[in-house]
């Protein structure tokens, strides 16, 4: 296309964002790992400044097609425009090798965070690394999070008229009458600390490994994690193993407190997301990258049926522990295609979370499961 590429600007509309790329990402890094592909530049020309800009959501999963005929025209005539959404807008298949190849090149190495928060995320490793393994846990079960989804499994009558009242007051989010308990059953909730915990155990995770926390507060606090450290010991936080000096130049900035839990994410001996959010996607396609380092990419659906006959007595421990295990052995982040759904792009594997086109594969071939 030849067109001139301006460092992107995070959505200060969305919930989350709190922060400039530039707070985040190292953006000279970015520009220079990508100049054989991409010119970039920080900021509009002064000259280009001050003509209107031409701003779009793009069409969702879109191929090549779509940029040269549908965008590029856009470019010609209006010499600026603003994408103002990118989530999700370039097709998962059916691309170009060299297209996905440049995905992995900006994923995996034009997006390298500050220096900062490279510096924090390999002191957090060091620390844990020093103690024995660690698990990393993405315990997505924030205030924020269950709010959105309308999941409020194991609430009180309290916390469950918090959450409603959270999300009708968020004109962002576009569905407000929720079914949770419909939700959780269909698998499209993330688990609970209480039946995290009984998966963990189930899966026959060692006791004593450290697990570390790769979430914001956790709603409901203590009460929620009892159980969890109950059979887990040594879980901890950033907040715990770091000096209050150590992240005082996170105040307030929940995306770069992620991106230290991302980079820990990246080390860890397992992964583990609780749900298959987009920070949970491309980890997995990261640590595919990385070596296919082993995530455990749990079956939500089928645990919470499992959970539910198990805590009602129709199923044994050694029963359940056994069908957990055995649904669980071929989702460890191993070698495979992606699985591709024509004409349903929200239901087929996203590229970020196994880029395959770009991973140079162990002995294993290839399988598409």
């Amino acid at each position: 296309m030849n067109v001139t590429l301006i460092v992107p600007e995070l959505d200060k509309n969305s919930f989350w964002a709190a922060s400039e790329f530039q707070d985040i990402f190292d953006v000279n890094h970015f520009i220079r790992s990508l100049r054989d592909e991409v010119r970039i530049l920080k900021k509009l020309p002064p000259k280009l400044n001050k003509r209107a800009v031409y701003s779009l959501p793009p069409v969702s999963w879109s191929n090549i097609s779509y940029y040269i005929h549908q965008i590029l025209p856009l470019v010609r005539k209006y010499k600026v425009v603003r994408l103002n959404k990118t989530d999700a807008r370039v097709a998962n298949n059916g691309l170009p090798l060299e297209i996905q190849k440049l995905r992995c090149r900006v994923n995996f190495h034009g997006l390298r965070f500050t220096s900062q928060i490279e510096e924090t995320g390999r002191k957090l490793v060091r620390i844990l690394r020093e103690k024995g393994p660690f698990l990393v846990l993405h315990l997505r079960y924030e205030m924020d999070m269950l709010a959105f989804s309308g999941c409020s499994h194991g609430c009180t009558n309290d916390e469950v008229e918090e959450l409603n009242t959270m999300r009708y007051a968020n004109p962002l989010w576009k569905e407000k009458d929720i079914d949770s308990e419909m939700k959780r059953v269909e698998g499209l909730c993330p688990l609970t600390p209480e039946e995290t915990a009984l998966v963990l155990v189930a899966l026959g995770i060692d006791h004593n490994v450290q697990i570390y926390i790769a979430a914001g507060d956790i709603y409901g606090g203590d009460r929620r994690m009892e159980g969890l450290k109950a059979a887990f010991p040594n879980v901890v936080r950033k907040e715990t193993l770091l000096e209050p000096s150590d992240l005082r130049f996170f105040p307030n900035h929940s995306s770069q407190m992620a991106a230290l839990d991302y980079l820990v994410s990246l080390e860890s001996d397992i992964f583990v997301p609780t749900y298959d959010g987009n920070m949970a996607k491309v980890v997995e396609g990261h640590r595919r990258f990385l070596g296919f380092k082993k995530t455990i990419l749990l079956d939500r659906r089928l645990l919470i049926g499992l959970i539910d006959q198990f805590m009602s007595g129709s199923l044994s421990w050694d029963e359940f522990s056994s069908i957990v295990k055995e649904a669980h052995a071929d989702r460890m982040g191993n070698p495979k295609k992606r699985v591709s759904i024509v004409d349903k792009p929200k239901e087929e594997d996203y590229f970020y979370s196994n880029p395959h086109e770009c991973l140079q594969l162990l002995d294993e071939p290839l399988r598409t499961t």
